[in-house]
């Protein structure tokens, strides 16, 4: 069994990999291959044709991020130890996945692992994606240091650290392949967003922890699929946070929060009405909808986890929303 693949998604991506795939190749020491989901652009033909070392799956459809990864990975789970799974739209240094497998290495009981995440176009900002490491406040909403809701910080060595974190970002993350098959990789129900929130949700359930290493980054053009202010986005956004935290949290919690969830983002409908937004408050009730529509099925990945302790993490924010907006907390260092 080898170490280590670099796996990318690649769905329609041939200029994405023109202008990132050169970096990859050369910076990187790892087997890297490509899933590809059903592209109907040129973008197999530029591999082919430029990188052949590269290795290809083709998939029959479209499977989303999570189904993507989760077909294409069970044709490779015997071969490596450990997985790096990069957009297709990231920038990569010297070295860079040789330092994330060698911290892997030493500290086995860490499941997964994220770089620090950069903007590729404005270079000192962090990454929405990700950022210095990303957390969950009480009532599931993700956040990350460098990024508090939509306030961006610039990069000035604050988060050059490493420490355990909630969840690793899916535009480049290392994962034990062994625990990813475990449990039955990402929800595939998901499609496409906070799937490797949940993923590492659910690491965390069976007792693994989840880290960052500031040493290394990366840089991440974000929003290359689908832009943050789109209807199709919030709706996965909201249906998918709904469907996580009702899988990972006991029903008693998970009633209180989506009691307070549901009247906040409820009015945030309104709010989309008044603006004439109309677009972006039916995506809001639909993915409320379409989440109580897959209740049921929902609890599918429970039974794969052998339940322990779980990992949690100190200083736990209450409700993020609220330090940002009402009282005026920024950055990570001001929470």
């Amino acid at each position: 069994m080898k170490s280590c693949a670099i796996v990318i998604l690649n769905y329609n991506g041939e200029e994405m990999l023109k202008t990132f795939l050169p970096s990859v190749c050369r910076h990187s020491k790892s087997d890297i291959w490509i899933i590809d989901n059903a592209s109907s652009d040129a973008s197999l033909a530029f591999v082919q044709a430029n990188f052949p070392s590269i290795k290809l799956i083709h998939l029959a459809e479209n499977l989303g991020y999570a189904g993507g990864y989760n077909k294409g990975l069970e044709q490779i789970q015997e071969k490596y130890e450990y997985y790096i799974l990069l957009n297709s739209d990231v920038e990569v240094n010297p070295g860079w996945d040789i330092d994330l497998l060698s911290w892997m290495a030493v500290h086995p009981d860490y499941a997964a692992l994220q770089p620090k995440i950069l903007n590729w176009k404005e270079r000192t900002k962090f990454d929405y994606a990700g950022a210095g490491g990303g957390f969950l406040d009480s009532y599931g909403y993700p956040y990350c240091r460098g990024r508090i809701w939509d306030t961006i910080e610039n990069d000035f060595g604050q988060y050059n650290d490493t420490l355990d974190v909630d969840w690793a970002s899916g535009a480049c993350m290392m994962v034990r392949a062994a625990v990813f098959h475990e449990l039955a990789g990402f929800d595939a129900d998901f499609f496409a967003h906070m799937e490797e929130i949940d993923l590492c949700w659910r690491m965390r359930r069976a007792g693994w922890r989840i880290g960052y290493l500031g040493s290394v980054h990366v840089y991440h053009v974000g929003g290359a699929t689908l832009d943050r202010s789109s209807p199709h986005k919030l709706y996965l956004n909201i249906r998918n946070s709904l469907s996580m935290l009702y899988k990972n949290k006991p029903m008693n919690q998970f009633m209180r929060i989506f009691m307070v969830k549901s009247l906040l983002e409820h009015l945030a409908v309104l709010s989309y009405l008044l603006k004439g937004q109309i677009d972006h408050a039916a995506a809001i009730r639909k993915g409320y909808k379409d989440f109580e529509k897959k209740k049921r099925s929902i609890q599918k990945l429970a039974p794969k986890i052998a339940e322990r302790q779980e990992v949690k993490r100190e200083g736990k924010i209450d409700f993020i929303f609220w330090n940002w907006k009402v009282l005026g907390k920024k950055t990570f260092q001001e929470l």
